[in-house]
């Protein structure tokens, strides 16, 4: 596995990690549980590490392996349903500028 990765090389590892080592994808329905529990998984160290709650006993703040968590399952979820995430976050950033390029600069609320 490469250290600086495309997202399509990215696509490319996990479907054949899948493929070699997961027998094959699980569901689209389940994929999407699995992404649920992920980002629940997120929220609970969020919550933890930012917020009002405190770790309990043998839990860290592994943040980087959570996010990474739910990454996977974006991705397994992109290559089961066929699509190109290199294409969709392209028409994802052109869309936000076109909609977004003053919204942000002028929202008062943002000001330092």
């Amino acid at each position: 596995m490469a250290d600086n990765m495309t997202i399509k090389e990215l696509q490319e590892s996990v479907d054949q990690w899948v493929k070699k080592y997961g027998v094959r994808y699980f569901s689209e329905l389940t994929n999407m549980a699995c992404l649920t529990e992920e980002v629940g998984e997120l929220a609970r160290v969020m919550a933890r590490k930012y917020g009002d709650q405190s770790f309990k006993a043998g839990e860290k703040a592994n943040i980087g392996e959570e996010i990474a968590d739910v990454l996977w399952v974006l991705v397994c979820l992109a290559n089961q349903t066929g699509v190109d995430l290199t294409e969709e976050i392209r028409k994802s950033f052109e869309k936000k500028t076109f909609r977004d390029s003053t919204r942000h600069l002028n929202n008062p609320k943002l000001k330092a």
